[in-house]
């Protein structure tokens, strides 16, 4: 039998040390200190080839440029401020993981994240220090979302929380996605077993899983409640998260970047702040964390 070829997105630790000219053990120091971007899967020391081109880049005093991108997690209010703003930067929303991850790669200027830590009770902070703090970059806040179970109009006398779900078709996020690790975490604080409910499948958009919900392919989604009010669902709030933005310091100061903050200044972004129900916009433009 005969080892799988290696992913041409990672390099292994003896290509990368061949590449670096030292030795594999000088490698694994560099991984252990965080000094270097890397990655484990399968048990396997993986280090991705874009991050490491621009980690050399940066070394060499030069800095690979990023692509015009906003990636991360999806938000609806987001979404159409980057839109409505015209500032011509192309989105990509898959999931918080995925944008931390292209991020870090340096495959984007900015990355919505809503990730949880339990055991410091911290959101998006201790993930962005882990992956991102030798890169150009900041984390400021967008705002707190209310979450929880959407449900079908006729279902609401009878669902008020997770062990509700029992027997029910409950839409899934991918295991990527902020929404879902944060599920799981709920689920396991109120000691529900995911088995006592039926997975309806995955939906890769907070949009698609409420959805999945309002043409009756599922009973239930862990959505946003201002997504349920839009497709006049049922909603039982269950939980309060920080959506916050990584964005690349250099792209803030650059036209595509200041024309959306300056949207975000306007009167109709305003009031669209003020119509989204389940949004606490107070935090917009506080400095999280700066690298």
């Amino acid at each position: 039998m005969t080892d799988a070829p290696p992913d041409p997105e990672f390099y292994t630790v003896r290509e990368l040390a061949e590449l670096l000219r030292v030795k594999e053990r000088r490698v694994y120091d560099l991984a252990d200190q965080g000094k270097i971007p890397s990655t484990r899967a399968t048990g396997r020391l993986l280090f991705p080839r874009r991050a490491i081109r621009a980690w050399l880049a940066r070394e060499q005093g030069g800095e690979e440029p990023r692509p015009q991108v906003f990636m991360g997690s999806h938000d609806p209010l987001l979404e159409r401020a980057l839109r409505d703003s015209q500032c011509g930067l192309a989105t990509y929303f898959d999931s918080s993981e995925d944008g931390l991850r292209r991020f870090a790669a340096g495959e984007c200027i900015a990355a919505g994240l809503h990730l949880y830590e339990p055991a410091g009770d911290q959101w998006n902070v201790p993930q962005v220090i882990q992956h991102c703090r030798d890169t150009n970059a900041a984390l400021i806040g967008w705002a707190e979302r209310r979450r929880g179970l959407v449900i079908r109009p006729e279902d609401i006398p009878r669902i008020k929380g997770f062990e509700d779900l029992a027997g029910r078709r409950v839409m899934r996020r991918q295991p990527e996605a902020g929404t879902e690790s944060i599920f799981t975490f709920l689920l396991e604080d109120a000691g529900v077993d995911p088995s006592s409910f039926e997975s309806a499948g995955i939906a890769r958009s907070e949009q698609d899983a409420v959805m999945a919900v309002a043409e009756g392919r599922a009973d239930a989604c862990f959505g946003l409640m201002s997504m349920a009010r839009i497709f006049g669902l049922g909603f039982v709030g269950l939980s309060v998260e920080r959506f916050d933005l990584l964005v690349d310091r250099k792209a803030w100061f650059e036209d595509p970047f200041q024309m959306f903050l300056a949207h975000c200044l306007t009167d109709a972004f305003k009031a669209q702040m003020e119509a989204a129900t389940g949004y606490d916009m107070d935090p917009l433009g506080l400095v999280r964390w700066n690298a």
